[in-house]
């Protein structure tokens, strides 16, 4: 179990709100439902009221350092049955991309996939004390687009299964791309840390507030959002 479940809910009872497409740039067509994803009548472009907030004020940072520069929202509210999907579609892909066959894993096989998975993909647990963050409305994976609206190149694409995807990877690296990707996330992780974001340590895209990961990773005694929908 990872330690942020550890945490407490208590839930607020904040409503989901509509990512406004005329403010943020959003990924369309979203990847998820590209690929099947069960989302129904609910949409991955929602956030929790607070959260939204917070990201609209993420953004007035950004543009006051980069006129023109936006967040692009790459996926947001997730239902349980969604990340129940898209857990399941990772695990086939890796299983593709190594040659092996789902029905034929063998146990240490079967280990090894879901534990690279599992590193960058919530289980999508129905338990309402372990909610998937992108099922709290809490959640939110972005990059950043430019003044002519080209997607900022951050070394790595979202939903990479590699360490290439750890926030600080170029850190070190004395390579001029290399050092502009480091500085592309760090600018990301500003701005989103100026209004209130707490970063997923595995991830450059991934941003919470209020959420389990949120609550441990600022020393909260609560988190305020549970599952919803």
């Amino acid at each position: 179990m990872k330690p942020h479940y550890k945490v407490s809910i208590v839930e607020c009872g904040e409503s989901l709100q509509p990512i406004p497409a005329d403010v943020f740039s959003l990924v369309s067509p979203h990847p998820y439902e590209s690929v099947g994803a069960p989302y129904g009548e609910k949409s991955p472009f929602y956030l929790r009221e607070g959260v939204l907030a917070c990201l609209i004020a993420a953004q007035s940072k950004l543009q006051q350092q980069c006129p023109g520069w936006r967040i692009q929202v790459f996926d947001a509210y997730r239902p349980i049955a969604v990340q129940q999907y898209m857990v399941d579609y990772t695990v086939q892909s890796v299983v593709r991309e190594k040659g092996w066959q789902v029905e034929n894993l063998t146990e240490s096989q079967r280990a090894s996939v879901l534990e690279l998975v599992y590193e960058f993909w919530a289980v999508p647990s129905l338990d309402p004390a372990m909610p998937p963050p992108h099922s709290t409305g809490g959640a939110v994976d972005i990059t950043l687009v430019d003044e002519t609206n080209g997607v900022v190149d951050m070394g790595s694409p979202i939903d990479e299964l590699s360490s290439r995807s750890y926030p600080d990877y170029f850190a070190a690296s004395e390579d001029g791309s290399d050092r502009a990707f480091h500085q592309h996330r760090q600018l990301l992780r500003s701005v989103m840390l100026s209004a209130g974001f707490q970063p997923h340590p595995n991830e450059w895209w991934h941003f919470c507030r209020g959420d389990q990961m949120w609550a441990w990773l600022t020393h909260q005694a609560n988190a305020w959002y549970g599952a919803i929908g």
